[in-house]
């Protein structure tokens, strides 16, 4: 057994139970105290199994990433030694790495393909937070930890960083808290900043990718607070009337093949409807998440002008 699959089974072997014992108490707590963030346990159920065929199905294909980094090893400029300030530095860098990951799996098709498994769900909890795709070793984007590898840290340090990030962001997949202390919510991810995220809002789309720290957010403009008086409405823009994992898992692969396969397309329309932002269509039937918010926007606008106007009739009235 290599030393990264230690590891990595030792996290999971304090982790996973964990998880479930979060789960359960959740559960309990919003069934006699709590209405929000009350799930169907059907839909638990659902996620709670698609996340432990989730960890069998990713595990086992995890060589495709796992080897690319050690295979980048021998290519390192510096060997960076293990300390717990070159630790923290890794976890920084891999945070940041994890923010352009999740924000390409949002605006790109092919790995919105594996993502919007996570995002299928109506509910909000934390056995949402299991509610994982099966194919992520396959979306490209576990190369983005190659340059972390390139400039000095060790292979297993990256993938370290890699479980622990995710260990923190189940505990985000909650109702239960409101909002953590104010300096907390500037700089961290938190279960307010990730629930705006898992929003079908129009407002809220396509933000608050962080992982751990929310600074990249706002530091690349697609922060975005949650607002109380707008209550997230959870799950996707078109939301699956199913409850059925393979059509859950695969009914984005599915509506990529048929695209693709359309008659009288170009080779480059084609392309794009595989790697273009999720929404997309070559004759503009369709709406991305940037048209919605615009006429979201535009909406917002027009009924501000109404305001003002009317607010301007009656004063001169």
């Amino acid at each position: 057994m290599t030393l990264e699959s230690i590891v990595t089974s030792k996290i999971a072997m304090i982790v996973v139970p964990l998880y479930f014992i979060a789960i359960f108490a959740e559960s309990i707590f919003n069934h006699f105290f709590h209405e929000r963030g009350a799930g169907d346990w059907k839909d638990n159920g659902v996620s709670i199994f698609m996340g432990l065929v989730s960890a069998i199905a990713n595990g086992a294909t995890a060589f495709l990433s796992v080897g690319a980094l050690f295979w980048a090893q021998q290519y390192q400029f510096y060997a960076i030694p293990m300390t717990v300030t070159s630790l923290i530095v890794c976890f920084v860098l891999d945070d940041m790495r994890y923010y352009w990951h999740h924000r390409v799996a949002h605006r790109c098709r092919w790995v919105w393909a594996m993502h919007v498994t996570h995002h299928s769900s109506t509910q909000y909890n934390f056995s949402v937070a299991l509610r994982q795709g099966w194919t992520k070793h396959f979306t490209g984007t576990m190369m983005f930890k190659i340059p972390l590898v390139l400039m000095g840290f060790d292979p297993v340090v990256v993938l370290f960083c890699g479980v622990i990030n995710p260990t923190y962001q189940f505990f985000l997949h909650t109702e239960l808290i409101n909002k953590m202390p104010r300096w907390f919510e500037a700089v961290f991810n938190t279960p307010s900043h990730h629930r705006v995220h898992h929003g079908r809002n129009p407002q809220y789309l396509d933000s608050n990718y962080a992982g751990t720290l929310i600074i990249w957010d706002k530091m690349f403009g697609t922060f975005v607070a949650e607002d109380e008086a707008d209550r997230v409405d959870y799950g996707l823009v078109k939301n699956l009337e199913t409850l059925n994992p393979i059509k859950i898992i695969f009914h984005e692969y599915w509506g990529i093949a048929q695209d693709v396969s359309k008659r009288g397309l170009s080779l480059w329309q084609r392309i794009l409807y595989v790697f273009a932002p999720p929404g997309w269509s070559h004759d503009g039937s369709r709406l991305t998440s940037n048209d919605i918010k615009s006429e979201h926007e535009k909406k917002q606008e027009n009924l501000q002008n109404a305001a003002f106007s009317d607010a301007a009739q009656l004063k001169i009235a």
